[in-house]
């Protein structure tokens, strides 16, 4: 075998293990985070002298230590095995190793530099990680330019047929005005 092969299979047996161990770690929550409402669940470490998570006395649950780390060799990557890469455009593309790496194209990219990250990881065979969200995009992005053309065409119908409305309002009005006593103030 040669490195490349036992590195691959260390670092899949590192993932293993790293799930194997998430498995059993518990839910690390604050003290009395269950009897009282005001008291977030988030995690912090008991510092009282008398605390009896502190003291790890028995029925009180665990606090956090070293010993639920996962392996190192497994340590920052991805569940596919992959290390991630954020990408803002193309150019950071050129920086990754497609056998190592797995690109997640960051959120403020727009579709049309998305789709470009796409096509150019697609031709260099990278994995890219939230391809679902960028596919769903891309599908919808040909079709709204579309669908843009006829909205504009069905608001210009619609305002016309608004400023129609309107002028007919006005000329209601000038009528009425007329018969109750040409434009003068109305008596009440």
């Amino acid at each position: 075998m040669s490195k490349s092969e036992t590195a691959v299979l260390e670092r899949e047996k590192a993932l293993r293990l790293r799930a194997k161990v998430k498995k059993k770690k518990p839910d690390f929550v604050r003290q009395e985070s269950w009897r009282y409402d005001r008291l977030k669940e988030n995690w912090r470490r008991p510092k009282g002298i008398d605390n009896k998570m502190r003291r790890k006395i028995k029925g009180w649950p665990p606090t956090v230590n070293v010993g639920y780390r996962g392996p190192k060799a497994a340590r920052g990557l991805h569940p596919s095995g992959y290390e991630e890469v954020l990408v803002y455009n193309v150019e950071d593309l050129k920086k990754v190793n497609p056998k190592t790496h797995a690109v997640r194209i960051a959120h403020t990219v727009g579709k049309k530099k998305r789709t470009q990250i796409l096509q150019e990881a697609k031709k260099r065979k990278i994995v890219v990680l939230n391809l679902g969200e960028v596919k769903e995009e891309v599908k919808k992005a040909p079709v709204e330019e579309e669908k843009t053309e006829e909205v504009k065409e069905s608001l210009e119908k619609e305002e016309k047929v608004e400023k129609a409305a309107e002028k007919e309002k006005s000329k209601a009005r000038r009528k009425k005005a007329k018969k109750t006593g040409e434009g003068g103030t109305q008596e009440r």
